[in-house]
């Protein structure tokens, strides 16, 4: 995804030029980038702030990284401690109350045939987890920030009732022409999430069958949190039809767009 700021035709005065600061560092599997917008963009602040966003994503990482033989999943689901930290339980809170709401097109546990089920929340803990960093900014004063993550996108703005959001543009690629761009969606707070086969193959399962969603195309979920346009993305694109049926009745607030 692409995000910019879209130039906005002022009613009075011009508001003030924002420059622009961008951080990229790789974490949880991906490499995450945070784009900051204000007046003064190399504030101590600021800095700090962007340090927390990556910190969180680096914790949640040794908590919840289904990779990582250290991480605290790991070494419950292995047997080698009884207590983690307490964000495994609430993930796993999360990811029953998204198979509910999905009607199980988003299941976080997963069996091959003749095993035990294993529970892999990765699905969900990309967005909760960007979703809990962005709030770090949001402490920030008078700044506009952008979070990306392999595809997903959070925007929001930091504290100071005075401060003019801008407009980011957010593109969803097009999943069947690679760094060609299919829609744009413009967003002053809020998140975008995409799920497809097109960048990592058949990662998605369909939890009805056990078997990898290999079609062509993608789903992509615009909605105030991140966490729940990632549930949403990937339930859409398990079966776009049903999920947007289920969306539209349960979560009004976020909108569906398939490729």
């Amino acid at each position: 995804m692409i995000t910019a700021e879209i130039p906005v035709t002022p009613a009075g005065p011009p508001p003030p030029v924002l420059a622009r600061r961008a951080w990229v560092e790789p974490v949880m599997g991906t490499a995450v980038s945070v784009h900051v917008r204000a007046l003064e963009p190399t504030r101590p602040d600021v800095e700090a702030g962007v340090q927390r966003v990556f910190a969180h994503l680096r914790c949640v990482d040794r908590v919840l990284s289904t990779w990582r033989a250290d991480s605290d999943l790991l070494r419950l689901q292995h047997g080698e401690v009884d207590e983690v930290h307490a964000w495994v339980a609430d993930v796993t809170e999360l990811c029953l109350e998204a198979e509910e709401r999905t009607d199980g097109l988003f299941r976080a546990w997963r069996a091959r045939r003749g095993e035990r089920p294993t529970f892999d929340p990765t699905g969900l803990v990309k967005g909760w987890a960007v979703a809990g960093a962005a709030a770090h900014l949001d402490l920030v004063p008078e700044i506009a920030y952008s979070i990306g993550a392999g595809g997903d996108v959070v925007v929001g703005t930091g504290r100071g009732p005075g401060f003019a959001a801008p407009v980011w543009r957010i593109g969803l690629e097009d999943p069947r022409h690679a760094g060609q761009v299919a829609e744009v969606v413009t967003l002053r707070r809020g998140a975008v999430a995409t799920s497809g086969a097109a960048q990592r193959g058949g990662h998605v399962l369909d939890p009805r069958r056990g078997t990898p969603v290999t079609r062509a195309g993608s789903a992509s979920v615009v909605g105030p949190d991140l966490l729940w346009a990632d549930v949403w993305a990937t339930a859409a694109f398990v079966d776009p039809e049903r999920a947007a049926e289920l969306l539209a009745d349960r979560d009004p607030a976020y909108r569906l767009h398939v490729l």
